[in-house]
């Protein structure tokens, strides 16, 4: 459609050229003493249209030929800058490939380049950007190769160019990440601290960030503050929910593990989240150090009841292991002088026996309860039941010893021997 209408332009302008032409006879007469020339007004439009075109086109050229030296300028800084970018590249994809020292000499072609083009008057609009990535590369190549003193120097300078008018800011929150990551591989948790609170504040709760703080807080041993890290990072998906869920679970554990007293313990279980609370793993883990600090055992039960419900409730919920260290902590919690401390709980184990009579971790529970509360016979009978179905070498042990403390105080002589000698065989 475009080509028959510019044929149709064409043939209209061809017409009316004809008419105009054919039909024209004036006549253009210049007098030139003591000439005369007669011209016809075709001929004269003709030749000022000749003239035109021949000035037009000459003009055009002085300014080509004036505009020579600028160009070739132009070509000469536009190969030194490609060139440039040539080496960027290199050097990345070489320290992409492990060659740390290749990198780290195609890096300093970059800055070498672009320090000519300075020098010939030719300023890069992101020269700042360039050599900021160009130092970057050095440092990293000279990080990989052990030459701290060449790393440090070139990342001074990278934060310096990263400052520039004209750097984008990304530039220098990747400066400082890179910078804090080198001073955890040199095991220097305070150092890289220091460098993400250079971070603006947007900056330092990025994965990124919240990764490199989570390392640097495990390795000073700020296990609180790994804690409330490692919740941002679950909550921003940086980990599957059993990653995050274990590494939760962990640094709780390390926390309640460091706890000097019981009421540091009472304060940081109160520090922990619901959901951490009601972890199995975690109560077991707090009620155990609360007894071995010699806290209120009150306190530690309460922390067990969520777990107790969850192991009646779901005995599947709890592993073996876990059933285990469960009745250990409570047989701990009894009192051991015979006195009833907490009743409530021990009509609740008895209640939990009733409903579940055949497990074997709630019979020695049951055993022991009623044997603290002086129910002799009933507890002999349940001791007796879980000694014979406990998988626990300690807890079968535990439940021949009772029935030879029982045997010993109804006078059988034969049936405590006989009980001590299981217990030490268990």
């Amino acid at each position: 459609m475009r080509v028959a209408l510019w044929f149709m332009g064409l043939f209209g302008a061809a017409v009316a050229l004809a008419l105009f032409a054919g039909e024209n006879e004036g006549t253009v007469t210049v007098f030139w003493p003591p000439h005369r020339v007669d011209m016809s007004v075709n001929l004269v439009l003709l030749l000022l249209l000749a003239a035109f075109a021949l000035l037009y086109f000459g003009l055009r050229a002085f300014a080509a030929m004036v505009e020579l030296p600028r160009q070739a300028r132009r070509w000469r800084s536009q190969q030194r800058e490609r060139a440039a970018h040539a080496s960027m590249m290199d050097a990345m994809a070489q320290y992409s490939a492990g060659r740390y020292l290749r990198a780290r000499k195609s890096a300093e072609a970059v800055l070498a380049r672009e320090q000519a083009l300075r020098e010939s008057g030719d300023t890069l609009p992101h020269r700042a950007s360039l050599r900021t990535l160009a130092h970057l590369t050095v440092a990293e190549s000279a990080h990989a190769l052990q030459d701290q003193a060449t790393r440090d120097t070139h990342l001074a300078l990278a934060l310096d160019r990263a400052a520039a008018p004209g750097a984008a800011p990304e530039l220098r929150e990747g400066v400082l990440l890179r910078a804090a990551r080198w001073a955890l591989n040199d095991r220097d948790p305070g150092a890289a601290m220091a460098r993400l609170d250079e971070l603006p504040a947007g900056a330092n709760r990025r994965t990124a960030a919240l990764r490199v703080k989570l390392k640097a807080a495990r390795l000073s041993g700020r296990e609180r503050e790994a804690l409330d890290t490692a919740r941002l990072l679950a909550k921003h998906g940086a980990f599957s929910p059993a990653a995050a869920a274990t590494l939760v679970r962990g640094l709780a554990g390390d926390q309640i593990a460091q706890a000097r007293d019981a009421a540091e313990l009472s304060a940081i279980w109160s520090s922990l989240d619901a959901g951490d609370r009601a972890m199995p793993e975690l109560a077991l883990r707090a009620a155990q150090r609360m007894l071995a600090l010699g806290g209120d055992q009150a306190v530690l039960r309460e922390w067990l009841r969520p777990v107790w419900g969850e192991m009646l409730a779901h005995p599947e919920s709890l592993a073996p292991a876990q059933r285990v260290r469960m009745a250990r902590v409570l047989e701990a919690g009894m009192a051991p002088n015979g006195s009833t401390d907490d009743p409530e709980w021990l009509a609740r184990v008895e209640a939990a026996q009733q409903a579940h009579p055949r497990d074997p971790v709630l019979q020695y529970l049951a055993g022991m309860a009623c044997m603290h509360r002086g129910l002799w016979g009933r507890a002999q009978l349940l001791l007796t039941q879980a000694a014979r179905g406990l998988q626990d070498a300690g807890l079968r042990g535990g439940a021949w010893r009772a029935l030879a403390q029982l045997a010993e105080q109804r006078g059988d002589e034969a049936a405590a021997a006989q009980a001590w000698r299981a217990a030490a065989l268990a």
